[in-house]
């Protein structure tokens, strides 16, 4: 079977689509998020769509299922916010390996029996990795400008720990997506580049930032360009855009990157930005 990178060579390949909007449309209850793993935890959990890896695994795997059969080349893991600090305020930070594993599992099975139905088609799943809700490069106090919520060696441990258990899971590609800081951005690829060194084992990354709003900027401050000169000295499969723009305004920061960037490139916008009545205009 070919590798992702001699794919890339012949075609675009299809990622899937959101989850959180799948998952919206179960209704799913307090119960189900706790299954029967947490049905005694201390803190709500609704809401919290990663841990139905575990809760509802047969959830998400019909939610894999239906954007393959849609046609998607590319499988996300349900991992956006399995880490400790994504974890932290459901208090449940000590289940972060299991969910990533099980996430993966998943994502694995629902691809390799696509796969297997249209070998001359195969499907890969990619490791999910977020920003957090933490950021290195801003203060989230405007009276100490110089505060931090987090240091750069704690991103990576943090990092680290969720590479580490997607890589065990089996994944095929790592993304780290919609990067609204760089710096982020940076603490991840460092962990992953740690964790492929270690493991004496690598697979493809690909990095996927956010612009926060109309200004063309990330929101640490950087324009598009100034965001792919920062990273490139990685060695990443691609660099793209994912969140905030919708597919017509996204399209001149996209063009850029193809522009500067000498490799592949990503897009995967959402429904844009609201209008004045607080809806959303773009259609799937």
């Amino acid at each position: 079977m070919k590798n992702i990178k001699e794919i890339l060579q012949e075609r675009i390949l299809i990622m899937d689509g959101a989850m959180g909007t799948m998952i919206q449309k179960y209704t799913l209850t307090e119960e189900d998020f706790r299954g029967t793993q947490f049905k005694d935890h201390g803190f709500p959990l609704k809401g919290n769509n990663d841990i139905l890896s575990l809760t509802r695994p047969d959830v998400i795997r019909e939610i894999y299922d239906q954007y393959l059969d849609a046609g998607a080349d590319i499988l996300f893991t349900n991992t956006f916010s399995s880490t400790r600090l994504g974890q932290l305020e459901y208090k449940i930070e000590y289940a972060v390996r299991d969910m990533n594993l099980a996430s993966a599992h998943l994502a694995h099975k629902a691809v390799a029996a696509h796969t297997a139905k249209n070998p001359e088609k195969p499907r890969f799943v990619a490791g999910s990795i977020g920003p957090t809700n933490k950021t290195a490069s801003l203060s989230p106090d405007v009276n100490d400008p110089a505060y931090r919520a987090i240091t750069f060696d704690e991103l990576v441990e943090v990092y680290y720990e969720q590479a580490d258990a997607l890589l065990e899971g089996g994944v095929d590609i790592l993304i780290v997506e919609t990067i609204f800081d760089t710096l982020n951005a940076k603490a991840a690829l460092f962990a992953i580049s740690s964790l492929f060194e270690n493991r004496q084992k690598s697979i493809p990354v690909m990095v996927s930032g956010t612009i926060t709003d109309a200004s063309g900027r990330t929101l640490s401050g950087q324009v598009t360009e100034a965001f792919w000169y920062s990273i490139s000295h990685m060695d990443i499969l691609s660099i793209g855009l994912n969140c905030a723009l919708g597919a017509d305004m996204m399209r001149n920061y996209i063009s850029e990157l193809s522009r500067i960037a000498p490799i592949y490139v990503s897009v995967h916008p959402n429904a844009g930005l609201p209008n004045e009545f607080g809806q959303y205009d773009e259609m799937p």
